[in-house]
């Protein structure tokens, strides 16, 4: 990961001069449009004494085209600019507990009440980052409030706050003109689109006004009225959807805990590194000070942020596209994890980006940010699904440790250098260059075998009837089939042994029961083994996905297997079964050295499937399918 370091650091160096990442309509959009409207607008106008939002007089800013059906934008940005101001000096003149009263009381609905006086407080911070992140938590805070609201009446909530937004659900709850100004802030490419300028990192310290801040805080506030006087009228109960929790922690674990030290040199590295933009500096700075702070959701809000404009600015240099690092137009689409993680940029040319940063780098991007069985970070924190009260610091410590490491790839030779006799910042290092796929469907398939093996292996501790007081014909019962599958056992044993020639294994006996040592650290020598994971076509995910199923069975099995015997044992001391019962207790035990033997042998095939998985890209269409047929 760090090979090449500097092959890029002069070219790089051009975009040190960039003062906003904002193309410039967008940049109007934001920065000037909703400061055109010179005239004042009256706070009593738009909030009675007690406390209710009227939204008939926001409802008359809102513009729309000739048609009359779709919103005019930009003559609505510009209407609501004095609103805007005036809400925002309206929450500004507040003391923190009347803003608690009139406000947060009606911002319960979105389940996360206790952020609203948080934003309070940035919005009195001089601190650079405090408006942007508490922009993001609020729109991802809103994102998953308005879904739970959509549930009310609706099925299936949409994926993308812009469909959620011009959904008919949520216009029959709070009204289209309601719908209408929320999308002039949020969720329309045509609008403001607070939510994703800040997500994608495309929004510097201080760039965005405050007062669209206030503005939003004040919507959430009256969404919570039209809320509550919805579910008086229709008797329905709001239910809110449990938080994704972060269950394979052990498997994210790559990297050690970052300690103070390392801390101390990310802060004079963020100033030399050329993988951050100037301009961008505040906001790395916050990420080591709210690590330290062990305010860990909000350091890793603003780490992805910062880590998708970095890639973003690698992504326009090695591909020689200088005019994707700006935000798009409404017509077209930014720039993003999702295309800069991709293969090819389209049909035809390919990303170089996968090449440069290399191997190592893109498993662990893919792995935290776009595989489904990893945490998928950036999605669960972007559209709320997280609780950010409770957010683990070893997701934190593992995207940081890994942005440091990307840090140092843009730095001078002296400074590397220097940094690596530091010996925290070598294992870093070393970490990042040993990483390989966690949550890869390879990755994932490995993991099921070995505990399906670790399972099976159990098996002969556990307790038995006596051999002598198993009838003899109960023993005979199942002999043929016992030696039928021994044959194909020996047969594929011997096929096994010209497949590992090279392998330090003795394959006699292999498949013994009990299990032997020598099958087990056959199935770890083999499922050690690197295979590529990166950019897997569609027929290998298709032919692993089927492997995962047959070792998940093979799995349920050895637990069932397990469990019965624990039970009918006990059973049996006891003199509780029934006649039919110890008969089939007894064929069980009799059946055990055969399915011991099967079991180990499916493990067995499936590993040597996984290990040589490519192959199956070798194969015609007619061979493919016929393939596929025998695997299911």
């Amino acid at each position: 990961m760090m090979e090449e370091n500097g092959r890029f650091q002069l070219e790089m160096s051009i975009t040190d001069s960039i003062t906003t990442c904002l193309s410039p309509p967008v940049y109007d959009m934001v920065c000037r449009l909703g400061f055109d409207t010179k005239e004042s607008c009256d706070i009593n106008s738009l909030v009675s004494q007690h406390g209710e939002i009227c939204w008939k007089i926001l409802a008359e800013c809102i513009c729309y085209t000739d048609s009359g059906e779709n919103v005019d934008y930009l003559k609505s940005v510009s209407l609501l600019g004095p609103v805007c101001e005036a809400v925002h000096t309206h929450i500004y003149s507040l003391t923190k507990a009347q803003f608690e009263v009139r406000y947060t009381f009606w911002c319960q609905w979105t389940n996360f009440p206790e952020l609203f006086p948080e934003i309070f407080v940035a919005l009195k911070s001089l601190q650079p980052e405090a408006i942007p992140l508490s922009l993001m938590k609020l729109t991802s805070c809103l994102e998953r409030a308005l879904g739970n609201v959509f549930l009310l009446i609706g099925k299936e909530c949409p994926f993308l706050l812009r469909d959620l937004l011009v959904s008919k659900e949520l216009a029959e709850v709070f009204g289209q003109s309601v719908m209408n100004i929320l999308r002039v802030f949020i969720g329309s490419p045509h609008g403001l689109n607070l939510r994703n300028i800040l997500w994608h990192g495309f929004v510097s310290p201080k760039e965005i006004p405050p007062k669209y801040c206030s503005m939003l805080v004040f919507l959430t506030a009256g969404l919570g009225q039209l809320l509550k006087s919805y579910l008086q009228q229709t008797n329905f109960a709001l239910v809110h959807r449990p938080f994704v929790t972060f269950t394979n922690l052990k498997d994210l674990i790559i990297f050690p805990d970052i300690n103070d030290e390392v801390l101390s040199v990310v802060e004079e590295l963020i100033k030399k590194s050329t993988f951050v933009l100037k301009i961008m500096i505040p906001f790395w700075e916050a990420i080591v000070m709210k690590f330290r702070s062990h305010r860990y959701a909000d350091c890793i809000i603003l780490l992805l942020t910062q880590l998708e404009t970095g890639l973003r600015k690698i992504f326009t240099e090695v591909n020689k596209c200088p005019k994707r690092f700006l935000t798009a137009e409404s017509t077209a689409f930014y720039t993003t994890f999702d295309e800069m993680l991709a293969k090819q940029l389209n049909d035809v040319e390919i990303n170089h980006l996968p090449f440069f940063l290399g191997e190592s780098a893109m498993e662990f991007l893919w792995d935290f940010l776009n595989h489904q069985e990893g945490p998928r970070v950036r999605d669960h924190l972007s559209h709320g699904e997280v609780n950010l009260n409770d957010f683990p610091k070893e997701v934190t410590n593992q995207l940081l440790a890994f942005s440091i490491v990307l840090l140092f790839r843009f730095v001078g030779e002296d400074v590397l250098s220097v940094s690596m006799e530091n010996v925290s910042i070598r294992i870093l290092i070393s970490c990042a260059n040993r990483y390989c796929s966690q949550f890869h469907p390879v990755s994932q398939l490995k993991k099921k075998i070995l505990h399906c093996e670790k399972s099976i292996k159990i098996w002969p501790q556990l307790p038995l009837v006596p051999e002598e007081q198993i009838p003899e014909a109960t023993r005979l019962e199942s002999s043929s089939e016992v030696n039928d599958c021994d044959n194909l056992i020996i047969k594929i044993s011997s096929e096994l042994q010209y497949y590992m020639l090279q392998s330090d294994h003795n394959f006699n006996n292999l498949l013994d029961y009990p299990p032997t040592e020598n099958w087990s650290l056959l199935l770890h020598e083999l499922c050690s083994r690197h295979i590529r994971t990166l950019y897997c076509p569609r027929s290998v995910l298709e032919v692993l996905a089927i492997l995962q199923k047959i070792s998940v069975h093979c799995h349920l099995v050895s637990d069932q297997i397990i469990a019965t015997t624990e039970v009918r044992y006990k059973q049996w001391v006891q003199k509780t079964l029934r006649s039919r019962q110890r008969q089939n207790y007894l064929r069980m035990l009799n059946s055990i050295k055969l399915l011991s033997s099967v079991l180990q042998l499916l493990l067995l095939l499936i590993t040597m499937e996984l290990v040589s998985i490519h192959i199956v890209n070798e194969k015609n269409a007619c061979e493919y399918q016929q393939y596929l047929k025998n695997g299911k």
